[in-house]
């Protein structure tokens, strides 16, 4: 298995297994507050690796800019946004929505990068989110009308281009040497302070579950499912390019389900399992050079 592979497998399956540690956090925390605590967990432990590695956290003026922006989209609003669309819609409709963010991450690439996806690309992105619109069917076929499910793919919508926008900042700061541990540390900051400002907006309480199951659940979302799949899922940007690299994010249903399948006893319909086959032949041709 090449590196690539590897890294595009990485990412699902740390990113999958964070939706099944999302679901542990339901409870007294607001979900929005639950990303505000992710990510500031996120950033202070990338600035302690940073420090032990010897990685300098000083920004140009120029980065600065590009790190905030980042940190207000991809650590923020991306995650903020989808918690919202998820209160509105079922998650199927979400997940297809954001699925689509590996299309933004190729337009906005292609305007503020001058990068390109090949045809053959191309297919595989269309390949991926007809696989998610298979594998959520039944969620599509309950969406109904009206303002509510509107405002929800609204929501989705949004979480797709911000996330695609900082997927492309990250591909500027690979080109400009500035090194991962130090726009992600302050990217998560950033994007917690985002996320806590937007709950004290909603009028949400700034609690926090001292329980051993909010707990362990955090820790695998501010650790893994972000230090570490932040490091992998940028490297993986710095080699096949955004709009690519963001088509990661139509394997994560795939792992999502697989695991609830496994710990939660989800039934697996035979249009799951074409909708993952039909993302694993996307995957396919995205990886091919």
């Amino acid at each position: 298995m090449g590196v690539t592979a590897l890294l595009f497998i990485s990412t699902a399956l740390l990113w999958g297994g964070g939706a099944l540690a999302t679901a542990f956090q339901a409870g007294p925390v607001p979900a929005v507050v639950s990303v505000g605590w992710r990510m500031v967990a996120a950033g202070l432990l990338m600035m302690g690796w940073a420090h032990i590695r010897g990685v300098r956290l000083r920004l140009t003026a120029a980065d600065w800019r590009w790190t905030v922006l980042q940190g207000v989209a991809f650590y923020g609003l991306a995650f903020v946004a989808f918690y919202s669309a998820v209160r509105l819609i079922p998650s199927g409709p979400a997940a297809l929505v954001l699925s689509t963010s590996s299309v933004f991450a190729g337009l906005i690439g292609r305007a503020l990068l001058g990068t390109s996806l090949t045809r053959r690309h191309l297919a595989g992105l269309a390949l991926g989110i007809g696989g998610v619109a298979l594998v959520f069917a039944p969620d599509l076929a309950r969406l109904g009308e009206g303002p509510r499910a509107l405002e929800g793919l609204a929501w989705a919508a949004v979480s797709a281009v911000a996330a695609a926008l900082g997927t492309v900042i990250g591909a500027r700061h690979q080109a400009q040497g500035l090194a991962p541990e130090a726009a992600i540390a302050w990217g998560g900051l950033i994007g917690g302070v985002t996320a806590l400002t937007v709950a004290l907006l909603q009028g949400a309480p700034f609690a926090f579950d001292w329980s051993w199951r909010y707990g362990l659940s955090l820790a695998y979302l501010a650790l893994p499912a972000s230090c570490l799949n932040f490091l992998i899922y940028f490297d993986l940007v710095r080699r096949v390019g955004p709009g690519r690299a963001a088509y990661a994010m139509t394997l994560v249903p795939v792992v999502a389900l697989a695991l609830s399948w496994g710990f939660e006893g989800l039934l697996l319909t035979p249009a799951m399992l074409a909708g993952a086959g039909v993302i694993l032949c996307g995957n396919l041709l995205v990886l091919r050079r």
